[in-house]
């Protein structure tokens, strides 16, 4: 009996750890979302270093908000590995010397498949996808939805064209990480409504 009941406490206590182990992550990035909020409120009020916690490396540089879906994240500066655990990154984000970030016309923010980008699955051709930054807002439409595998093709930073590309890894639902799949959500300008 006695062994009985150190077994069954001690699966308790395994089962509890692991619940907290899964729950990590997206706990994570939900309170980095709202520490970031506030860090992006001092970039508006024109900060030029807005870290959102004391030892961060990285700092907001605008929202993307799919409006019907309810979605509006900060987009972070950088690409490392730590800093998409907080948000989605701006890959071509580029700071302009002595002067506030600037965001660049062609656009790619990258983020993960099971936090923040988990969204994308459910964008649609037409959907409105709202960038603000620091130099202002703009609005994309989707207009293309590829699954691409990334030892054979890569993305293309195009400085002179006007785009938005959302890239997330590929099955949504994949039970290991970094596969070479990736999922590439393509928005052009938006026309104004008639």
């Amino acid at each position: 009996m006695a062994v009985q009941r150190t077994a069954t406490f001690l699966f308790s206590i395994l089962a509890v750890g692991l619940v907290i182990e899964a729950s990590w992550v997206p706990l994570k990035a939900e309170l980095a979302q709202l520490l970031l909020e506030r860090a992006w409120f001092k970039v508006q009020q024109g900060a030029s270093d807005a870290p959102p916690w004391p030892w961060a490396d990285t700092q907001p540089v605008g929202t993307l908000e799919v409006p019907h879906l309810g979605i509006r994240q900060i987009l972070l500066d950088g690409t490392s590995g730590r800093n998409l655990a907080f948000g989605p990154t701006v890959v071509t984000h580029q700071a302009s010397a002595g002067s506030s970030s600037a965001m660049p016309r062609d656009i790619i923010v990258s983020g993960h498949r099971d936090t923040h980008f988990s969204f994308l699955r459910n964008l649609k051709f037409g959907d409105r996808i709202v960038i603000d930054s620091a130099q202002g807002s703009r609005t994309f439409s989707v207009s293309e939805i590829d699954i691409v595998d990334s030892r054979v093709q890569e993305l293309v930073i195009e400085p002179d064209i006007n785009r938005l590309s959302l890239v997330t890894c590929y099955p949504f639902d994949a039970l290991t990480p970094g596969g070479p799949l990736r999922y590439v959500v393509t928005a052009e300008p938006a026309k104004p409504p008639r």
